[in-house]
């Protein structure tokens, strides 16, 4: 399994980077090309839905596991390549929010249908009724997804937040159970981790393509199943799993969180999340999104595998994370009010996006 499994690794990262460079030549064709607005973070049009490249990867690999798995695989690659249509649609022409958040919800709702309820519930540790527990699951991957693709606004830091995701998660499960290397799950997750790669190679910064709304609310889906799948796998725990995302979490939720204590519609696009202040600070998307590749790796790992070794303090820990990332956030100024480009930005190169 070993041997196969790293050549089809090999196969998605090629076949996500090879289709990221066909949609690059087509864009204008495709109506694909990110002009420059007032709510963007690039300087000149750029190629846009990169991610297509992520799902047909992704889901031409899933189709292996399909013939063992059907009744868990197939409707997941169902569910995934629905949601990559609605934002290659979306990319294209803007659909109302609300009928994209409508049509996630759904969406999430097909897949959180497909876990056990009772051990998310024994996760959770509070005596809620299933439906109970169904419905927050729903929201909650809804909220996510749409938080995931809010997030995907500088160069490679979508990309490189899910090959953190999925390879931190293998890793700390690997290590506590070194047998999962021979289930199909393990494989997929590190198929999908293989395909942002490839797709990564064209979206570091500067980047030549964008990853669009087909590949972030792909991979929000995808990294919520992931999630919900180990966790009821026994791989690794809700709050493992909270740990490791805090870094987006914190951001996104913070921004949000302050935006609608403002009264502004919070499902607007915008450039006041803490990365997008830090790109201006900084002078550079690659620096930026380094800043939170360090977070992850320093601080989000360690703590996550401190929260796998002591499993009965693991939302403690979980907590720890929160309480550190939260306020340095707001300090970055998520959710802060734009602030001249004078007195925000420094002297410096820009990066394309």
């Amino acid at each position: 399994m070993l041997t196969f499994g790293l050549l089809i690794a090999a196969a998605c990262l090629a076949v996500a980077f090879a289709m990221a460079l066909m949609i690059r030549r087509r864009a204008a064709a495709l109506g694909l090309l990110a002009e420059v607005n007032e709510r963007s973070s690039h300087a000149i049009p750029t190629p846009s839905g990169g991610g297509v490249g992520i799902v047909a990867a992704t889901s031409l690999a899933g189709l292996l596991l399909a013939w063992s798995y059907p009744y868990e695989v197939l409707p997941v690659l169902m569910a995934g390549v629905l949601i990559a249509v609605l934002g290659y649609w979306d990319d294209r022409q803007p659909i109302p929010a609300r009928w994209r958040l409508g049509a996630h919800i759904v969406i999430t709702g097909a897949v959180a249908s497909l876990v056990p309820l009772d051990v998310i519930a024994a996760q959770i540790g509070l005596p809620l009724p299933e439906p109970v527990i169904f419905l927050a699951l729903v929201l909650a991957g809804a909220l996510w997804i749409n938080l995931y693709n809010f997030m995907d606004g500088i160069d490679g830091l979508a990309a490189s937040e899910a090959v953190f995701l999925l390879l931190a998660a293998l890793g700390l499960a690997w290590s506590a159970t070194p047998e999962i290397l021979a289930q199909g799950m393990f494989w997929w997750m590190a198929w999908l981790a293989a395909a942002c790669l490839g797709f990564l190679l064209l979206n570091w910064a500067p980047a030549k393509i964008f990853m669009g709304d087909a590949g972030s609310t792909y991979l929000g889906l995808m990294l919520f199943f992931f999630a919900l799948a180990t966790t009821t796998s026994g791989w690794l725990s809700l709050a493992q799993w909270l740990i490791l995302a805090a870094a987006f979490l914190a951001d996104s939720l913070t921004t949000l969180v302050r935006r609608a204590l403002n009264c502004e519609p919070v499902w607007q696009a915008h450039k006041r999340h803490a990365y997008q202040h830090l790109q201006r600070r900084l002078g550079s998307h690659a620096r930026a999104t380094l800043v939170y590749v360090g977070i992850d790796l320093v601080l989000l790992l360690p703590l996550a595998a401190l929260a796998g070794a002591v499993p009965n303090y693991s939302w403690i820990v979980a907590v720890l994370a929160y309480a550190i990332l939260i306020p340095a956030a707001i300090m970055a100024g998520a959710g802060a009010p734009l602030k001249p480009e004078a007195d925000e930005e420094r002297p410096g190169a820009h990066d394309g996006k």
